[in-house]
């Protein structure tokens, strides 16, 4: 086992598994919401609807009933033809509640689980838990303000980033660019990755306080300071810094719900020069949003505790376009992460 973390290298062994187990930890508390709360596969196996038509019958909001149902579509309790989902032959049986092999009972004892609650009244109001359902801790982007919180989430991003981060490297088309700006880039591990793994590149963090302090030191930590500089600044009220030919959003849209996602990429756009590159680096479903399960499963994290979600490539794909941006691709890279990269028109 190295003694050091060498970031042109991908670990000997796939933690694959291990990343699972975390990012899927809230799946069964929302498929137990939907059960015992909502009784949604009985309603619609009554009325098979859309995702607008469910909002109104259960009394939802979008964003978490479209992770729901996404979530569902993934594992085949549901089917989506032409935006309308319909409940399987595997859902009738086990999921309707006038079916002889309903297993409500089964779910209703996980009703008091305190993620379940917590998706409930998400799902009612479209706003986020706070962190970890802890009732002592304020919503994750209050407390990312305050120094312990941001010290300790940095320091969990960051691990996460051992894996993910040599493979979005390797698999980012950076060509001749030299200059990348890393927004919201937490730890600094992905803008380290990427100047590890193309020689010529250089980087700048970007970052609001108190986690750029935090970021400095992780970098220096590294022995990247000379190729990965830091600078303060809120992305949602401060223009992006120019002279970048190369934008990361690295596991950060994902944070945000569709109107913040489409300002973060105009404000890209904007800042970079035509043909610059902007990658997206995340968990990403399929352009239809039926899978992968596992993405999906993730999803319904980020759904309880952030005002986003994960999105689908062909949701990503027009986002961008009406951003401006051209040449958009797809490639898989580590953990059920992925990249989308464009460039700009």
């Amino acid at each position: 086992m190295p003694s050091t973390l060498d970031l042109t290298r991908a670990p000997a062994t796939d933690p694959l598994g291990i990343y699972r187990f975390r990012d899927g930890l809230y799946a069964v508390d929302l498929i137990a919401a939907a059960i015992t709360e909502f009784d949604l596969f009985t309603k619609l196996a009554a009325k098979p609807s859309d995702l607008a038509a469910v909002c109104r019958d259960l009394g939802t909001h979008q964003r978490p009933t479209d992770v729901m149902l996404t979530l569902f579509a993934a594992n085949g309790f549901l089917s989506l033809k032409d935006g309308v989902y319909s409940v399987t032959p595997l859902g009738q049986e086990h999921l309707v509640s006038t079916s002889v092999t309903f297993l409500g009972a089964y779910y209703a004892s996980l009703k008091d689980r305190p993620v379940v609650k917590d998706f409930i009244i998400i799902l009612k109001t479209d706003k986020p838990a706070n962190w970890g359902s802890y009732k002592d801790e304020k919503p994750w982007s209050e407390a990312m303000l305050t120094d312990a919180f941001a010290t300790s989430f940095t320091a969990a991003m960051d691990s996460r980033g051992f894996t993910l981060g040599p493979a979005m490297a390797k698999a980012s088309p950076i060509g001749a660019r030299t200059r990348l700006l890393d927004i919201a880039g937490g730890s600094g591990i992905y803008a380290c990755a990427l100047v590890a793994n193309h020689a010529q590149l250089t980087a700048t963090v970007f970052e609001r306080a108190p986690v750029d302090g935090i970021t400095r030191k992780m970098i220096a930590k590294r022995g990247f300071q000379d190729r990965v500089d830091v600078k303060a600044g809120d992305m949602f009220t401060e223009a992006l810094p120019s002279g970048y030919d190369v934008h990361l959003f690295s596991n950060v849209l994902h944070d945000w719900d569709t109107d913040k996602v489409r300002f973060l990429l105009a404000a890209s756009a904007k800042a970079l020069p035509k043909g610059g590159l902007l990658i997206v680096h995340d968990a990403h479903l399929n352009d239809d949003k039926t899978g992968p399960a596992p993405v999906a499963a993730y999803s319904a994290l980020l759904m309880s505790v952030t005002e986003g979600r994960c999105y689908g490539t062909g949701e990503m794909r027009d986002l961008l376009t009406e951003a401006g941006f051209t040449d958009i691709r797809h490639q898989d890279t580590a953990c059920d992460r992925s990249i989308v990269t464009a460039v700009r028109n």
